[in-house]
């Protein structure tokens, strides 16, 4: 009788989180885009260091041993690996992705380009080489390099908010959920894009600025999955999740982060229609905009909807620069 209960539970959260909120339509199940990049292997060949093998910070390393037309000339040869290889110095990484991103991508430098499966980017907006401080966003569902402009216009949005002295990276380094589907309810492709955000950020690491502080992670929707999932890892100051469906943690302690927490939710988001449990590998768990999670609340009263966190003028956007400025306590 009990496991007829939980059947019943499972099959009604299964509804709940796939047609629970109206306009929602099934998503197509997605293969996550993982390990080492395109032209690993020619890399490896020229005996190059492996990138699975290989830190970001022994990367560095690497590259910081070579002169400047070594690096050039590794960047010509080998442009999808140097591209997209974490530690490598950032103005090699824009030399090395321009060819390929063709002007794609207007206004922004182009700090990793993978051209696997449905396509993934990384848009830096300001001097992330003298930058002292740094946000990353990552994002939610249906993001990849044919859509990428709603990602791209919050990064821009934050920049301008912090009068353009934070440099900000648009991160959609991982396989999203494409629509509202089981990949959406479950953690499966937020596993596998955790892995790829914490190497992205020990990479920023890696290249960052004497002096300069550790990143504010930017998480939206799925994205905040992600970042939950992550958290243990991540060397990041703050960690804002907005938007979220849960982080996969009971709370802010279940995380394992040193990172200050914080969380949004507006109250016209239907996100907040989502249950927030966790059973048998569906849903994200509690709301950390919930008291009981322990996060920083943020206020988000005058946002709309599910993606208007950074619209001009809100308070949540006003609270996101104060962070990324490193302005609250």
């Amino acid at each position: 009788m009990r496991r007829f209960a939980r059947t019943l539970t499972t099959v009604a959260l299964v509804a709940a989180v796939i047609t629970g909120t109206a306009g929602w339509a099934s998503g197509d199940a997605q293969e996550a885009v993982t390990g080492a990049p395109a032209g690993t292997e020619a890399w490896r060949a020229a005996g190059l260091p492996d990138p699975e093998r290989t830190s970001p910070a022994e990367i560095a390393r690497f590259f910081a041993g070579l002169g400047p037309v070594r690096q050039r000339e590794l960047a010509r040869t080998h442009p999808t690996v140097v591209g997209n290889l974490d530690g490598v110095p950032p103005a090699l990484r824009y030399e090395a992705n321009g060819r390929a991103a063709q002007g794609r991508f207007a206004g922004a430098e182009v700090l990793a380009l993978d051209p696997r499966g449905r396509g993934q980017v990384a848009l830096v907006y300001g001097d992330l080489a003298r930058a002292e401080r740094v946000a990353v966003i990552v994002p939610g569902s249906d993001t990849d390099t044919g859509h990428v402009q709603k990602l791209a216009d919050m990064a821009q949005s934050l920049r301008r908010a912090t009068g353009g002295r934070t440099a900000v990276v648009a991160w959609a380094g991982y396989t999203t959920p494409v629509g509202v589907g089981l990949d959406a309810a479950t953690g499966r492709l937020a596993e596998a894009g955790a892995d790829r955000l914490t190497r992205f950020v020990d990479g920023l690491a890696a290249v960052r600025p004497a002096g300069a502080a550790e990143p504010s992670v930017f998480c939206h929707s799925y994205g905040s999955v992600v970042c939950g999932l992550a958290a243990h890892g991540l060397k990041a100051k703050d960690l804002v999740v907005f938007g979220s469906p849960g982080m996969r943690a009971g709370n802010v302690a279940e995380l394992g982060t040193t990172a200050r927490v914080w969380a949004a939710k507006d109250p016209t988001d239907w996100i907040d229609r989502i249950p927030n449990v966790e059973l048998a590998g569906l849903g994200h768990g509690a709301d950390p905009t919930d008291p009981a999670f322990g996060a920083r609340r943020i206020p988000a009263e005058d946002a709309a909807g599910h993606g208007g966190y950074f619209a001009a003028g809100t308070s949540s956007l006003r609270t996101f620069a104060a962070i990324a400025e490193g302005d609250v306590r």
